[in-house]
């Protein structure tokens, strides 16, 4: 009897993820998916080029895909990974000011703010009927590449299912504002997902006039530092709403990978029959 039951639940397990990935790729489908090789324009800033392998959407596009994953679409995004789907990024321009590079980080006081302003943007989660994210901890320490102007880092995230998450975060500065990068994949896939993504960041650039060391006096200096481009103060300087709106907003736009999420529940479901045998 148990060995039919343990049978049983194994079939339905199948069936349900059989189902969910046929209808997840007859909906993707429906995208418009950009292929390389091909150099894409990223607003009027920028240019990305695509190679072979991967794709690209523009702003609407990748809104349906976001919405496709249960992820908040902001119009601004711009969707770049490979068509293997091992790891997927999202690039949108902020038209912040030029951002001085000249101040210390703290990790430890920003991991600090940053999973206080996690804890609002929850709330806000939970009204949408999304599931919640809490951030563990740094996956990768902020870190500033003077050479290139680029700061990175990275959280460690989970949802309630407790299936890790990795939000891999890039800011390129530019003359006139920040390139913002989210590097989306799974702990287990986080080295090679990065180690793939910096080679094909080589392939970006902001165009003449936008470079960040074209820099001329007179321009709009931005009022804060790289710490709030972590924190999320950065976006509450720069937009009509309130702070905390602002703050909330851009902390529940961390993204995740929504099939790594259902098959590790489906799997999970699955392990608490066998666990009765």
């Amino acid at each position: 009897m148990e060995n039919s039951m343990k049978k049983l639940i194994d079939k339905s397990i199948f069936l349900c993820l059989l189902i969910f990935n046929t209808s997840f790729a007859q909906e993707k489908n429906t995208i418009d998916w950009q292929r390389g090789p091909s150099t894409y324009s990223i607003t009027s800033k920028a240019q990305l080029f695509v190679p072979e392998d991967f794709v690209f959407l523009g702003t609407k596009e990748t809104d349906k895909y976001l919405t496709l994953t249960e992820n908040l679409g902001s119009g601004e995004e711009y969707f770049f990974g490979p068509a293997n789907d091992s790891w997927e990024s999202y690039f949108s321009f902020k038209d912040l000011g030029y951002v001085k590079d000249d101040n210390d980080i703290d990790a430890k006081e920003l991991l600090e703010q940053t999973i206080e302003n996690q804890k609002h943007a929850n709330s806000e989660r939970k009204k949408r009927g999304w599931g919640l994210l809490f951030i563990e901890g740094w996956a990768i320490e902020p870190r500033y590449d003077s050479r290139n102007n680029l700061l990175e880092w990275a959280f460690l995230l989970k949802d309630e299912q407790n299936q890790s998450i990795i939000n891999y975060d890039t800011r390129i500065l530019g003359r006139s504002g920040v390139m913002n990068v989210i590097l989306v994949a799974t702990p287990e896939t986080l080295s090679s997902a990065v180690a793939d993504f910096k080679q094909r960041i080589r392939g970006f650039e902001f165009v003449s006039g936008e470079k960040y060391l074209e820099y001329k006096k007179g321009d709009r200096v931005a009022e804060f530092g790289l710490a709030a481009l972590i924190t999320g103060g950065a976006a509450a300087l720069a937009t009509k709403k309130g702070v905390w709106a602002a703050i909330v907003a851009f902390f529940v736009a961390f993204k995740k990978l929504l099939i790594v999420g259902v098959l590790a529940s489906l799997a999970w479901i699955g392990s608490l029959f066998r666990k009765k045998k």
